[in-house]
């Protein structure tokens, strides 16, 4: 179990960090170009360590339900939506709201046994949980400090004393 938390908390750092290197590719290029590079420079890397670690073992796929095929179309709805999000809304205000949809949905699909996973019962201490995570959220946004306004006397004394 520990190891588990290990890799669950080193996944949750790499997502944001990609999140903040999306985009900020995608500052130079646009959303389209940013999703073909992230996904085929992951294509790539996976691939490589996929053949270094299982050899052509990588390749046997037995017993896999069609519709998993379409995990890496996903896989182009998440770089485009996170991407999006994080110009609009700021790197920790979109991964905060991600996260929050993701264990949403994942308590949603593991309560209805959805897509072949095994049902969990669903309890109210989970929908609790979620809830404060979104009022947390809520907190953070919306209590947030406020930028302070800026008035052309404050930016004419900075520009004077950056000129001494």
């Amino acid at each position: 179990m520990l190891i588990g938390l290990i890799l669950a908390l080193i996944a949750g750092s790499l997502v944001s960090l990609q999140n903040i290197f999306n985009s900020k590719v995608n500052e130079h290029t646009g959303s389209w170009s940013t999703t073909t590079l992230v996904l085929g420079m992951g294509f790539i890397a996976s691939l490589l360590m996929g053949l270094l670690m299982e050899g052509k073992n990588m390749f046997t796929l037995q017993h896999m339900q069609p519709w998993y095929w379409f995990s890496g179309m996903i896989g182009v709805g998440v770089v485009i939506c996170l991407v999006q999000a994080t110009r609009l809304l700021g790197p920790t205000y979109a991964i905060s709201i991600v996260l929050t949809s993701q264990l949403g949905f994942a308590l949603l699909w593991d309560s209805l046994g959805w897509l072949g996973l095994t049902k969990v019962p669903f309890s109210f201490n989970q929908l609790i949980g979620v809830l404060i995570i979104v009022g947390g959220i809520l907190v953070f946004k919306l209590g947030g400090a406020r930028e302070p306004e800026s008035d052309s006397s404050t930016g004419k004394r900075q520009q004077a004393l950056n000129l001494k």
